[in-house]
């Protein structure tokens, strides 16, 4: 059973950004600098410009970001293992106004937060297990983990880590609180191979 922990990870990202002048650079902010203090949500996908990534989750939390806004919620972050590359290109085709992306491509994040499985049933190599979690002041308040955690999972399930699933939370409605209960580790960064069995 995977180990939670409290806290989100603070780990170094290797992100292309635009400079005044408009040329890219790269800048190499931590996690904690990119996600800040207050009210956020972050989700994680398996990867970027896949179907269902791509068709229903990353849109619609873009689409619903104003009535996260209504709960206090201040930024939405989507994190891949994928590099900034990718991530910026996946943007800019989904046109992003709202959610900004978080390249994780080394999976130090991920493997971080114990969310890291092998996919190379499908060719992916060591990708995030899809899961979302609302973080404040970068404490772990919630988490929304599908069902079915495992190494080369023959599907890819989305239900739980749905923004309309984390909105009935929000609102005090019956939702989908996921498959296992995940356990709080208490200090952060444990090395992932104590967390997938």
């Amino acid at each position: 059973m995977p180990l939670f922990p409290h806290r989100i990870p603070n780990v170094v990202h290797h992100v292309r950004v635009k400079d005044e002048d408009g040329n890219f650079e790269w800048t190499h902010p931590t996690s904690h600098e990119i996600v800040g203090r207050g009210k956020n949500i972050i989700f994680s996908l398996p990867g970027a410009f896949t179907p269902t990534c791509s068709t229903y989750q990353l849109p619609d939390f873009e689409k619903l970001f104003p009535k996260f806004q209504e709960h206090g919620i201040e930024n939405i972050f989507c994190l891949s293992v994928n590099d900034t590359f990718v991530m910026n290109c996946w943007a800019k085709d989904q046109n992003l106004k709202h959610v900004k992306v978080i390249p994780d491509g080394s999976g130090q994040f991920t493997g971080s937060m114990g969310m890291d499985v092998y996919k190379d049933n499908i060719g992916f190599g060591v990708r995030s297990w899809r899961y979302a979690i609302i973080v404040e002041n970068f404490e772990i308040t919630k988490q929304f983990v599908e069902r079915g955690f495992m190494h080369n999972a023959e599907d890819d399930p989305y239900g739980v880590s749905s923004p309309q699933n984390i909105l009935d939370f929000l609102d005090g409605k019956e939702y989908d609180a996921g498959g296992e209960q995940l356990q709080l580790n208490l200090s952060d960064g444990v090395g992932s191979e104590d967390k997938i069995g």
